[in-house]
């Protein structure tokens, strides 16, 4: 594999294609909030903005929200914590052109969901979500491998990431949300699988 390709996903519309644990499909292609969800199924939930600043989107990126080549964008990335442990690592692109009529919220989210924003507005159209591998060298997955080293976890270099991107247009703002789930995901879906089971025989 050449080592520019390392940096770019292949995106896919199906969620067949990325080959993803059974047990992570059930975040990957559920409808709805993922933040819904994920405070459903943990006692206490909370987001970390790491940053939201102006930055270059990623090569594919560039394309689907616009943009001829990658350039400056508004960019926000957060840690999605359940009960005190990042479970997903969340990029937002929204394009320079934007104006606060398209996305008036969006510079005062601080730590505040972006997807309760979103599914709480009328006037946002979602797209269809898009599903992907990243290897170890694509740069969401560094930022997020670097996230959680600060909090003294590491996961494998070889290890495979699994995400999700989904385009949202508002008026004439386009705005990409990518969601990368990281190893805690795996428990809270073990732990929904026990409950459930729980409930089964009871």
């Amino acid at each position: 594999m050449r080592p520019g390709s390392l940096r770019q996903a292949q995106w896919h519309a199906h969620v067949n294609a990325v080959n993803a644990p059974p047990t992570l499909r059930h975040w990957l292609t559920g409808g709805g909030s993922l933040t819904a969800k994920l405070k459903a199924h943990s006692q206490a939930f909370r987001v970390q903005c790491l940053h939201q600043e102006t930055a270059r989107c990623l090569s594919d990126e560039a394309a689907i929200i616009g943009l001829h080549r990658a350039g400056r964008v508004w960019e926000r990335e957060v840690l999605l914590r359940c009960d005190d442990r990042p479970a997903v690592f969340g990029h937002t692109v929204v394009p320079m052109q934007a104006t606060a009529t398209d996305w008036p919220l969006f510079s005062a989210l601080g730590e505040r969901s972006l997807g309760t924003t979103l599914f709480g507005d009328r006037m946002v159209r979602r797209g269809t979500l898009e599903f992907a591998r990243l290897r170890a060298g694509h740069p969401l997955v560094q930022r997020a491998q670097a996230a959680l080293a600060r909090e003294g976890q590491r996961a494998s270099d070889k290890a495979l990431f699994f995400a999700r991107r989904c385009l949202y247009q508002r008026h004439q703002g386009l705005l990409l949300v990518t969601e990368v789930f990281l190893p805690a995901v795996f428990e809270l879906t073990r732990t929904v699988a026990t409950d459930t089971l729980i409930i089964n025989k009871a």
